[in-house]
């Protein structure tokens, strides 16, 4: 199995890389093969709402910048850990964009994130990141994606660069989420072919 984390902090080695290495070192000691893409500092637009996935249907965005390999690698992945430093009790501007572009890029597709797991993760100087977390976890709950809980809420505690690494409880749950992606993929992979798909009714 496959798990892809993607890092929104435009800090090289930040404390946002730190804290999904963490969950992503579990599950490699499991036997999962992982990688991790930075989107945060990257050349990445927001949607512009100009419904060209949908007419194209090719699994891609047509604004051309760094996002469409990322895309691809999420529809690859069986597992999905988003994470994003918090700004202003937000993600940053390129999680942003990630969410509003990915998730139409799926529904365009065969809603092709459907039944993938999906983790949002964020390090945090002291308040908001709860609401960063929120707004990952919208993407992956309007996909049809599956949400593992774990010990805690999803962040870590620190400002500069390495401070999370003295969280222990932060880091213990960033572990626990690993596990648990684990354990849940390892019982839905199985059933994956078999995932309903949702028609919508017709009005009248």
């Amino acid at each position: 199995m496959y798990a892809l984390a993607i890092c929104g902090s435009p800090r090289k080695n930040g404390n946002t890389s730190i804290i999904l290495n963490t969950v992503l070192e579990t599950l490699k000691a499991k036997g999962w093969e992982t990688e991790m893409e930075t989107v945060g500092g990257q050349n990445i637009r927001g949607c512009t709402a100009c419904g060209a996935c949908f007419k194209k249907a090719d699994g891609t965005c047509i604004i051309d910048d760094d996002l469409n390999p990322v895309i691809a690698k999420m529809f690859k992945a069986d597992a999905i850990i988003i994470g994003s430093p918090t700004y202003f009790a937000d993600v940053t501007a390129e999680i942003k964009a990630l969410i509003d572009r990915a998730g139409f890029v799926a529904m365009a597709n065969g809603n092709a994130l459907k039944g993938k797991i999906g983790a949002g993760v964020s390090a945090v100087r002291r308040g908001g990141s709860i609401h960063t977390v929120d707004t990952i976890n919208h993407l992956f709950m309007i996909s049809r994606m599956i949400i593992p809980g774990s010990t805690y809420w999803n962040m870590v505690y620190g400002l500069h660069k390495g401070d999370v690494e003295k969280d222990k409880e932060g880091l213990a749950n960033m572990r626990h989420i690993g596990e648990a992606i684990d354990w849940l993929g390892r019982a839905i992979k199985p059933h994956m072919e078999s995932y309903p798909d949702i028609t919508t009714e017709k009005e009248g």
